[in-house]
């Protein structure tokens, strides 16, 4: 897993979370913060998986 991946899936929990929490507190902005920050971990994570999958075809025929 790079740090892409990881800063991704971090990004989604945080979007979820904050989804969660408008529901607790009825506060809208925090569903739109929370959707936003969700869009933007799933689009890390498919980088960081892209760029790995690059990164092993180069390594694998480097090899």
């Amino acid at each position: 897993m790079n740090r892409e991946q990881t800063k991704g899936n971090a990004d989604q929990f945080k979007g979820e979370f904050k989804k969660q929490y408008r529901k607790l507190t009825n506060n809208e902005s925090k569903e739109a913060e929370g959707n936003m920050d969700k869009l933007k971990g799933q689009t890390e994570e498919k980088w960081g998986d892209a760029k790995e999958a690059l990164s092993k075809t180069f390594n694998d025929r480097r090899d």
